[in-house]
């Protein structure tokens, strides 16, 4: 059965190059959510005046990998204790965010971030909300490492992140 995850980890340039990666991950679409503008682009953002996370939705096959994974690749790629904070970029866009599509992906978040909790010395700040909507980015910022990887931010920021996830979940990687 298909399902769907909706996550924010800061840049979602980072987040959508990661869960690529993943066998069962159909689909990654790096967009906005959380936020009441409608339509939101990446610059009404970057003005902080719209309430949105730069977010990804994740379309995945539960057959071949379970949300509860997902979460667990989640909390260990990115920092979930910072508040609007993912490195460089700060602002409430780089929030950490689960968008819980029903009861049960609510219960399971809950439990994968109060496990994850050991893996760090500072409490994970990440929200865990209702899904309230999904506004997909800007044709540039699909794929954006597939289409830059030799770009400096890509070879500085997301090339550890990918380095981290082959060693860390090398079992669960294309």
């Amino acid at each position: 059965m298909i399902e769907t995850a909706t996550l924010g980890g800061g840049c979602f340039w980072c987040s959508q190059a990661i869960f690529e990666r993943l066998k069962g991950v159909l689909e990654v679409t790096s967009g906005y959510g959380g936020g009441d503008k409608e339509n939101p682009s990446y610059e009404d953002l970057h003005r902080g005046n719209s309430g949105h996370a730069e977010i990804i939705q994740i379309k995945f096959d539960q057959k071949i990998i379970s949300y509860k994974t997902i979460l667990e690749v989640f909390f260990k790629l990115h920092d979930p204790t910072t508040l609007n904070k993912q490195g460089a970029d700060e602002g409430e866009q780089y929030r950490s965010i689960i968008f819980y599509h029903d009861q049960i992906q609510r219960e399971v978040a809950e439990k994968v971030k109060q496990e994850s909790q050991k893996l760090y010395k500072n409490k994970i700040v990440t929200e865990i909300l209702p899904f309230k909507n999904f506004y997909k980015a800007e044709d540039e910022h699909q794929q954006f490492y597939e289409k830059n990887s030799n770009s400096m931010y890509c070879r500085l920021v997301i090339d550890p992140k990918i380095t981290k996830l082959y060693r860390e979940f090398s079992n669960i990687t294309k």
